[in-house]
């Protein structure tokens, strides 16, 4: 095979230039040598508020960002996934659980980390959970005992409060941001 060592590999110089494309009005990545253009579009999160029994499921964060932090089992989707097949496969990725969506709960808009979330409400197929890799611990809350003040993001918040709000309605109108919130803060514990 000493042959393949001889041909020369070709060289393509890389580099990327940050222009507004022709017939665009947003400056983006262009490649400067094949006008190739690079598109960084939103993450989509998906995930659940998972009720048991009147328990809210929460994980416990072993990975960045927000470390040791409680949240919903949430990630981003795969490719070739829908978005309830994503939230099921986070919910047993992060909590070894087995869950039953029932309807969308909410759409959150978060800008400054370019993402869209989008949260289901769903309960356990079966009772069994387990802390999965990207989880320290998992455990099932009532309402009373949610660790408020260790939530890691403003949109747990959001969820578990717009989860209770309709938590005992069969059908629901899905939920946004609260008016004027983009996720840049937490809000205050829910009553």
């Amino acid at each position: 095979m000493a042959w393949r060592s001889e041909i020369p590999e070709p060289k393509m110089d890389v580099s990327f230039t940050e222009r507004v494309p022709e017939g665009d009005d947003v400056a983006r990545d262009v490649c400067d040598t094949c006008g190739f253009i690079h598109y960084v579009n939103p993450k989509i999160v998906v995930g659940s508020v998972v009720e048991h029994e009147g328990k809210i499921l929460l994980c416990r964060r072993a990975i960045e960002p927000r470390k040791g932090y409680w949240t919903l089992p949430a990630g981003y989707m795969e490719k070739g996934e829908t978005t309830e097949e994503g939230a099921k496969r986070e919910a047993h990725e992060e909590a070894l659980a087995h869950i039953r969506i029932h309807d969308l709960l909410a759409v959150y808009n978060i800008p400054r980390i370019s993402q869209v979330q989008l949260m289901y409400r769903a309960s356990l197929s079966v009772p069994e959970i387990g802390a999965g890799p990207e989880s320290l611990e998992v455990a099932l809350y009532e309402w009373d005992d949610i660790p408020w003040d260790e939530l890691a993001f403003p949109s747990v918040h959001w969820a578990l409060t717009h989860y209770r709000a309709v938590k005992d309605q069969e059908r629901i109108v899905p939920f946004g941001n609260p008016p004027g919130e983009l996720g840049n803060r937490m809000p205050p514990k829910a009553e």
